[in-house]
Protein backbone atom coordinates (compact mmCIF):
# COMPACT_ATOMS: atom_id res chain seq x y z
CA UNK A 1 0.00 0.00 0.00
CA UNK A 2 1.10 3.77 -0.77
CA UNK A 3 2.30 5.44 2.40
CA UNK A 4 4.18 2.32 3.91
CA UNK A 5 7.61 2.81 5.58
CA UNK A 6 9.90 -0.29 5.54
CA UNK A 7 12.34 1.77 8.09
CA UNK A 8 9.32 2.23 10.47
CA UNK A 9 10.22 2.21 14.11
CA UNK A 10 8.95 -0.58 16.59
CA UNK A 11 5.79 -0.06 18.88
CA UNK A 12 7.36 1.67 22.03
CA UNK A 13 3.75 0.52 24.17
CA UNK A 14 0.51 -1.02 22.68
CA UNK A 15 -2.77 0.00 24.89
CA UNK A 16 -6.08 -1.24 23.76
CA UNK A 17 -8.68 0.90 25.19
CA UNK A 18 -11.93 -1.50 25.07
CA UNK A 19 -14.42 1.61 26.29
CA UNK A 20 -13.64 3.99 23.76
CA UNK A 21 -12.83 1.04 21.09
CA UNK A 22 -9.37 2.38 20.53
CA UNK A 23 -5.79 0.90 19.98
CA UNK A 24 -3.24 3.72 21.02
CA UNK A 25 0.32 2.65 19.46
CA UNK A 26 3.63 4.57 20.51
CA UNK A 27 6.14 4.28 18.17
CA UNK A 28 10.06 4.79 18.83
CA UNK A 29 10.20 7.96 16.59
CA UNK A 30 7.75 9.72 19.02
CA UNK A 31 4.59 9.34 17.27
CA UNK A 32 1.66 8.02 18.70
CA UNK A 33 -1.61 6.97 17.08
CA UNK A 34 -5.34 6.56 18.71
CA UNK A 35 -6.48 3.96 16.06
CA UNK A 36 -10.31 2.63 16.23
CA UNK A 37 -11.09 -0.66 16.38
CA UNK A 38 -13.06 0.20 13.48
CA UNK A 39 -10.70 1.75 11.48
CA UNK A 40 -8.54 -1.61 12.41
CA UNK A 41 -11.57 -4.12 11.19
CA UNK A 42 -12.10 -2.06 7.58
CA UNK A 43 -8.75 -2.05 6.45
CA UNK A 44 -7.93 -5.78 7.84
CA UNK A 45 -4.80 -6.59 5.92
CA UNK A 46 -6.53 -9.85 5.47
CA UNK A 47 -7.16 -11.58 2.13
CA UNK A 48 -10.76 -11.29 3.05
CA UNK A 49 -10.81 -7.66 3.02
CA UNK A 50 -8.25 -6.93 0.44
CA UNK A 51 -9.08 -9.78 -2.11
CA UNK A 52 -6.68 -11.30 -3.72
CA UNK A 53 -5.65 -8.56 -6.14
CA UNK A 54 -6.52 -5.28 -6.50
CA UNK A 55 -9.78 -4.05 -7.37
CA UNK A 56 -11.09 -7.57 -4.94
CA UNK A 57 -11.43 -5.68 -2.11
CA UNK A 58 -14.42 -6.39 0.30
CA UNK A 59 -16.60 -3.24 1.32
CA UNK A 60 -17.05 -3.68 5.08
CA UNK A 61 -20.12 -2.43 7.02
CA UNK A 62 -21.64 -2.69 10.03
CA UNK A 63 -17.83 -2.29 11.88
CA UNK A 64 -18.90 0.73 14.23
CA UNK A 65 -19.07 -1.25 17.00
CA UNK A 66 -16.96 -3.91 17.04
CA UNK A 67 -14.53 -4.70 19.93
CA UNK A 68 -10.80 -6.09 20.02
CA UNK A 69 -10.87 -9.36 21.72
CA UNK A 70 -7.86 -10.16 21.89
CA UNK A 71 -4.43 -9.02 20.22
CA UNK A 72 -1.47 -11.57 20.02
CA UNK A 73 1.73 -10.73 19.52
CA UNK A 74 3.59 -12.30 16.01
CA UNK A 75 7.39 -12.68 16.09
CA UNK A 76 8.28 -9.12 16.43
CA UNK A 77 6.95 -7.18 13.64
CA UNK A 78 3.06 -7.48 13.94
CA UNK A 79 -0.20 -8.31 16.14
CA UNK A 80 -2.66 -10.56 15.28
CA UNK A 81 -6.40 -9.29 16.67
CA UNK A 82 -9.20 -10.95 17.09
CA UNK A 83 -12.48 -8.85 16.71
CA UNK A 84 -15.79 -9.82 18.49
CA UNK A 85 -17.42 -10.10 14.66
CA UNK A 86 -14.67 -13.68 14.22
CA UNK A 87 -12.43 -11.79 12.27
CA UNK A 88 -9.00 -13.16 13.25
CA UNK A 89 -7.24 -13.57 9.83
CA UNK A 90 -5.36 -9.99 9.51
CA UNK A 91 -1.91 -9.72 10.40
CA UNK A 92 -1.22 -5.82 11.22
CA UNK A 93 2.81 -5.10 10.84
CA UNK A 94 4.92 -2.18 12.78
CA UNK A 95 4.74 -1.06 9.14
CA UNK A 96 0.53 -1.12 8.48
CA UNK A 97 0.15 0.21 12.60
CA UNK A 98 2.41 3.18 11.50
CA UNK A 99 0.23 3.39 8.25
CA UNK A 100 -3.05 3.65 9.67
CA UNK A 101 -2.46 5.54 12.23
CA UNK A 102 -0.70 8.26 10.20
CA UNK A 103 -2.91 8.41 7.47
CA UNK A 104 -6.40 7.66 9.02
CA UNK A 105 -7.90 10.96 7.89
CA UNK A 106 -7.63 9.94 4.86
CA UNK A 107 -8.71 6.24 5.22
CA UNK A 108 -11.97 7.70 6.56
CA UNK A 109 -12.46 10.17 3.93
CA UNK A 110 -11.81 7.18 1.25
CA UNK A 111 -13.85 4.43 3.41
CA UNK A 112 -16.95 6.87 3.21
CA UNK A 113 -16.33 7.28 -0.38
CA UNK A 114 -16.76 3.77 -1.07
CA UNK A 115 -19.74 3.51 1.00
CA UNK A 116 -21.66 6.51 -1.10
CA UNK A 117 -20.68 5.32 -4.11
CA UNK A 118 -21.85 1.62 -3.32
CA UNK A 119 -24.78 3.29 -2.00
CA UNK A 120 -24.47 1.47 1.14
CA UNK A 121 -24.84 2.83 4.86
CA UNK A 122 -21.94 2.50 7.26
CA UNK A 123 -23.78 0.41 9.81
CA UNK A 124 -25.76 -1.61 7.26
CA UNK A 125 -25.11 -5.27 8.36
CA UNK A 126 -22.53 -7.40 5.92
CA UNK A 127 -24.17 -9.31 2.91
CA UNK A 128 -24.11 -13.46 3.73
CA UNK A 129 -21.45 -14.93 2.05
CA UNK A 130 -22.39 -17.66 -0.40
CA UNK A 131 -21.98 -20.94 0.29
CA UNK A 132 -21.72 -20.20 3.87
CA UNK A 133 -25.16 -21.63 5.28
CA UNK A 134 -25.79 -24.13 7.21
CA UNK A 135 -27.21 -27.20 5.51
CA UNK A 136 -29.32 -29.94 7.01
CA UNK A 137 -29.40 -32.21 4.32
Amino acid sequence: MAGLQKNTPAPQDITVHGASRVLEVSFADGASFRIPFELMRVYSPSAEVQGHGPGQEVLQTGKRLVDLEGLEPVGNYAVKPTFSDGHDSGLFTWEYLYFLGAEQDQLWADYERRLKEAGVDRDAPMPEKAGTGCSTH
